[in-house]
C-alpha cells in the first residue's frame, strides 16, 4: 500500500456505514465509499462539522444535501500545488487525494531525467498529474473527452502558477486521439492513464474496462520513445488487483524496464488505511 503523508488540506476524520468524512480545506464532506463495510463508531451524519452530505439515489446517481453554508468551490493545496474543489454529480469533487503518491513519484523521475520530458496525460480528469509533471519541468499533453474537465485542469494549472508552462490541452476520446498520435509519428517519453471502468464514447462507443484495457495499452506502447521514462496506469475499478495492472505493463514491454503494482490509499483518524484504487508503474 503506497499512502502519502504530506496532505495539510486534505483529511478523513471517520469512516464507517459506506461513508466517509472528510475535511477539504475548511469544508467536511461526507461521501460514500464502496470500500467501507464496516460500521461506524459514531452517526458521521450527525457531526456539527459536517457542511454537506452526498445522498445516493435507489435509481442511480444521487445528490448533495447541504447542511450548513459553505463556498460553491474553494482550493486546496498540496506541497506548493493548488486545486479547485468543488462537489459535483456522482459524488465527486474534482480531486483524488491519494494520487499525491504517484504525482510524487512521477515529479522524481523526470526531475532526476535531467532532460526534457514528454509526457501524455489521458482520461486526465482535472489534471492532478499535469500540474504534478508541469511543476518538475515536463511538458504535457492532457487529454480528456470531457470539455468541463479541461477548464477545470486549466484552472488548477494558472492556481499553481504554472500557465506558462508547456502544456497542450486536447478535448476528445483517448483511443481516437492515441491512434492520430500514431499516424502523425509522435512520440511520449511518458504516459499515464486513469481510464474509467465503465464509459462510452461520443459515437456511443461502449468502454469496460476488463475487456478493453490490455488493447488500449498496448496502442499506446506505440507512442513511446527510444528515451521513455515510464508508464503509469490507475484504476479505480474494485475486482481489478495491482497484479493485473503490473501484468498489462510486463506482457506489453516483452518484460523490459522496473514494473511494480500497489494499491493506493489514505490515512485516516481513527489510525486505518483507506484503500483508494490500484497503479501499476513501469520504469525504464
Amino acid at each position: 500500500m503506497e499512502v502519502n503523508t504530506e496532505w495539510k488540506d486534505y483529511q478523513i476524520l471517520a469512516t464507517g456505514g459506506g461513508e466517509k468524512l472528510e475535511r477539504w480545506g475548511s469544508v467536511v464532506l461526507l461521501r460514500p465509499d464502496p470500500q467501507v463495510i464496516w460500521p461506524a463508531k459514531k452517526n458521521l451524519r450527525s457531526e456539527k462539522s459536517l457542511c454537506a452530505l452526498y445522498n445516493r439515489s435507489s435509481s442511480g446517481g444521487g445528490s448533495w444535501e447541504i447542511k450548513k453554508p459553505f463556498p460553491s468551490e474553494w482550493i486546496v493545496g498540496w506541497r506548493d500545488l493548488k486545486f479547485k474543489i468543488k462537489p459535483m454529480g456522482f459524488k465527486h469533487t474534482g480531486l483524488f487525494p491519494e494520487q499525491a503518491t504517484n504525482w510524487d513519484k512521477m515529479i522524481k523521475l523526470i526531475k532526476a531525467a535531467k532532460r526534457e520530458v514528454k509526457v501524455l496525460n489521458l482520461f486526465a480528469y482535472t489534471g492532478g498529474a499535469t500540474v504534478a509533471c508541469a511543476s518538475a519541468g515536463a511538458s504535457v499533453v492532457h487529454v480528456d473527452a470531457s470539455k468541463g474537465m479541461v477548464e477545470r485542469a486549466k484552472e488548477n494549472l494558472k492556481l499553481s502558477n504554472l500557465e506558462n508552462k508547456n502544456v497542450r490541452f486536447i478535448i476528445d476520446d483517448c483511443k481516437k486521439f492515441v491512434e492520430r498520435e500514431i499516424r502523425r509519428g509522435n512520440r511520449y517519453d511518458a504516459i499515464i492513464m486513469d481510464p474509467p471502468s465503465y464509459g462510452r464514447g461520443p459515437s456511443g462507443e461502449i468502454w469496460k474496462i476488463e475487456e478493453n484495457l490490455f488493447d488500449f495499452v498496448s496502442l499506446c506502447f506505440k507512442l513511446l520513445s527510444k528515451n521513455s521514462l515510464f508508464v503509469l496506469i490507475n484504476s479505480y475499478t474494485t475486482g481489478l488487483q495491482p497484479q493485473v495492472l503490473k501484468n498489462i505493463l510486463l506482457l506489453n514491454s516483452n518484460f523490459k524496464g522496473n514494473c511494480s503494482a500497489y494499491e493506493v490509499g489514505l490515512p485516516t483518524d481513527e489510525k486505518i488505511v483507506l484503500p483508494c484504487g490500484a497503479s501499476g508503474l513501469l520504469t525504464f
